[in-house]
């Protein structure tokens, strides 16, 4: 359904203009003012760069700065709608960024769809920023994409619709495991969704140590003995389910401790009847869960959405304006596995002492979160040794 495009109504009247300004830092109120912020008085600044690049982290922006690019190919619950429809999106998330951290971010949309073209892009703009953040790029491409910048790149580079996503999950998993007294390793999780998301779930889960996980597609689960898999499906194949499912999505539900919803198909009412006792539903597609929040409660001790209006939402918002802070703070060159786990563990944190089942991890505006994820992330980059001042 095509939405009514209606100016005078109070949704398009925020957007009117875009949602973004540059501003100066510096009043240029006078030519000494003038002088010292542009002609001639940058000039000094700027040879100083080029005699020791180490100084443009702290006499330009570029430090702080993130690119959120995007190529249009999978926004929201839109899908392919090209650069400029997604434009509003991009700047909706550098207003996150800003909001939430502090940081400065720039929206850029580009006008392909190659994968070569878009590495070769975001190469040659890099030198502007400090991180780089992917938005809303179909898979599989986005994980080469992502692949392929972060061996090219000295910088952060994290694809949020994967990580961001991993992140908020494993979090709540873990606090909602620990509400209906269980750790995730007692854990048998079944994932709907082999796109972005549900891949990254699934190795985050996989590396926090979850018990089993059975990821399902469009096909059903995916299992080595299947000739359609492509690679990374083919990889997951090989180190999840232990159970041995080779059916349905449905199928594979009966008796499972976890849905995880990150697709848009539908999940009957009688399957989510058919899992352990004290189940834990996650139906994150949105705007319309897998299955109905309502209906899933019948059956499931926890209950996640990714929307708004309903408790313990999976927002990426609780996660990434953190972790790029973190990884600024600490100079990072790059997002590692270890990082993202120490986010998680922060995040879920945030809220440990406070759990109820309709309360499993922080809400948006929740001011601990930020910080707690910041600190978390720093540090375990200066552990890891991935901190440029380590060089």
């Amino acid at each position: 359904m095509v939405p009514t495009f209606d100016p005078s109504s109070p949704l398009f009247k925020i957007h009117l203009g875009g949602k973004l300004v540059v501003t100066s830092t510096l009043p240029l109120i006078d030519r000494e003012a003038l002088s010292l912020a542009y002609t001639p008085g940058v000039a000094q600044v700027s040879a100083a760069i080029a005699a020791d690049e180490s100084l443009a982290a702290s006499y330009t922006w570029r430090s702080r700065l993130v690119a959120v690019i995007s190529d249009g190919t999978a926004v929201l619950g839109l899908g392919d709608i090209g650069p400029a429809a997604a434009l509003p999106v991009m700047e909706g998330k550098c207003a996150l960024f800003e909001q939430f951290a502090g940081l400065n971010a720039i929206p850029i949309v580009l006008g392909t769809t190659d994968t070569d073209e878009i590495v070769e892009t975001i190469v040659r703009i890099a030198p502007s920023f400090g991180g780089i953040n992917l938005e809303d790029i179909s898979a599989p491409r986005c994980f080469e994409i992502e692949r392929r910048l972060r061996e090219l790149l000295p910088i952060p580079v994290f694809h949020d619709d994967q990580h961001g996503t991993a992140i908020v999950v494993l979090a709540a998993l873990r606090n909602a495991a620990t509400l209906t007294g269980r750790q995730l390793a007692d854990l048998r999780v079944v994932v709907s969704g082999a796109g972005a998301a549900g891949i990254a779930c699934s190795r985050i889960l996989l590396a926090a140590g979850i018990g089993d996980l059975a990821l399902a597609d469009s096909r059903g689960i995916v299992h080595s003995a299947r000739n359609d898999l492509n690679p990374i499906k083919r990889e997951l194949a090989e180190l999840t389910n232990h159970a041995g499912h080779t059916g349905t999505l449905e199928s594979a539900l009966a008796g499972a401790d976890v849905f995880l919803g990150v697709s848009a198909g539908a999940v009957a009412e009688p399957a989510i009847a058919s899992m352990a006792g004290n189940s834990i539903v996650f139906a994150l597609a949105n705007p319309t869960p897998e299955v109905e929040p309502e209906i899933a409660r019948r059956h499931a001790a926890v209950v996640a959405t990714g929307r708004s209006d309903h408790p313990n939402q999976i927002n990426n918002v609780l996660a990434f304006p953190g972790v790029f802070a973190g990884a600024f703070d600490a100079g990072a060159r790059q997002i590692t596995e270890g990082m993202k786990l120490a986010a998680a563990d922060a995040l879920g944190s945030v809220v440990a002492t406070e759990l109820r089942p309709d309360y499993i991890v922080p809400a948006p505006f929740d001011e601990r979160v930020v910080p707690a994820v910041r600190l978390a992330v720093a540090e375990q980059a200066r552990r890891e040794g991935v901190s440029a001042a380590l060089d």
